[in-house]
């Protein structure tokens, strides 16, 4: 096993990464709303660490003017605006040591094209910062996982398992690959993610994430009649009944709050839990509608001390994410897990 390890997203950070939206295939005509979003989202967390936001040539200046002064833009070849995905999970070691694994990327099993530069954006962006590059030829996403920074991950199945992804690999060679690279000891697998997530197949950054060692936040929307009310429970079974590296039992914070709203003509939900953790911070998806609130407050009592911050996110969730889904942190190596 590696001597590198993933830290918990809520360790200290050196800044944040993130990519700016250029895709009007993606994003048609809200291209310009998303824009608005995504400079919001530097901007908020500008106010707790370093941005750095990647833009493709040419389109650096179009990044300054929308997200001001307190965002540091640079260029680099891009193909989409998801940095969980595509840019590299970075770790470290005992000793002072930070580097970042380069997974490989296919656009979520080649959903969209090209996705040749989105693939090199992880070492290029490890080049850039000076940090040593890791490599590995398992496709992986970071919105996949979530770590708690002392030797457990969860993950689903329904994304890590999907055929598009590693066909070549099974579930045990998908673990050790994970335990290698990540440095962690204890894999947890959920049968589901949101059956609306057909972009992503599922990805776990909108169904949990860790808050804290032993403390798991949760999607478990409180309307039968939302599509995962099941499934939900499902994965809230499996964690109930998993203990994480050090034996502990999982506390369980339930957000039964859901949001879904219209845009450009047709319903989208924002997933409350796609939210990104930052220096004493933390950053989440709104859509502007009432159960925002109550959905903060829980997010709040996960993360005591924190201040907790609501961002207008319905273009972004048009796209098929949230927050966490454009963001990655660039763990200090003071962090401590």
């Amino acid at each position: 096993m590696t001597a590198f390890r993933m830290p918990a997203e809520w360790s200290a950070h050196d800044g944040c990464l993130m990519a700016w939206p250029t895709r009007t295939d993606l994003w048609g005509s809200v291209l310009d709303d998303v824009k608005e979003e995504y400079a919001n989202v530097a901007r908020a967390i500008s106010e707790f660490e370093p941005v750095t936001m990647v833009a493709p040539p040419g389109y650096g200046d179009d990044a300054r003017a929308c997200c001001g002064p307190d965002v540091t833009v640079v260029e680099m070849p891009l193909d989409d605006s998801w940095f969980r995905d595509s840019a590299p999970l970075f770790v470290l070691d005992g000793d002072g040591r930070r580097a970042g694994v380069d997974f490989r990327f296919n656009a979520w099993g080649e959903k969209h094209h090209p996705w040749d530069s989105d693939d090199r954006i992880s070492g290029l962006l490890l080049e850039h910062l000076g940090v040593e590059r890791i490599h590995s030829d398992m496709i992986l996403e970071g919105g996949a996982i979530t770590v708690d920074g002392e030797g457990t991950l969860i993950t689903t199945e329904q994304c890590l398992l999907h055929p598009n992804r590693n066909p070549g690999m099974n579930r045990d060679e998908i673990e050790a690959e994970l335990k290698s690279r990540l440095g962690v000891v204890k894999v947890v697998w959920l049968p589901y993610g949101g059956l609306l997530d057909t972009e992503t197949n599922g990805h776990v950054d909108g169904v949990c994430a860790f808050a804290a060692p032993g403390k798991v936040v949760i999607s478990l929307p409180a309307d039968p009649a939302h599509p995962d009310y099941a499934r939900m429970r499902a994965n809230r079974a499996v964690l109930e009944a998993s203990t994480d590296a050090h034996g502990r039992s999982l506390e369980i914070v339930e957000v039964t709050q859901s949001a879904f709203a219209d845009l450009a003509g047709g319903e989208i939900e924002v997933s409350y839990l796609n939210y990104y953790v930052a220096n004493e911070g933390v950053v989440v998806p709104v859509a502007g509608l009432p159960q925002d609130e109550e959905a903060l407050a829980v997010i709040a009592s996960a993360y005591p001390g924190r201040k907790v911050v609501g961002v207008r996110a319905l273009a972004i969730a048009f796209g098929g994410g949230g927050v966490h889904c454009i963001t990655q942190q660039i763990p200090s190596v003071r962090a401590d897990g």
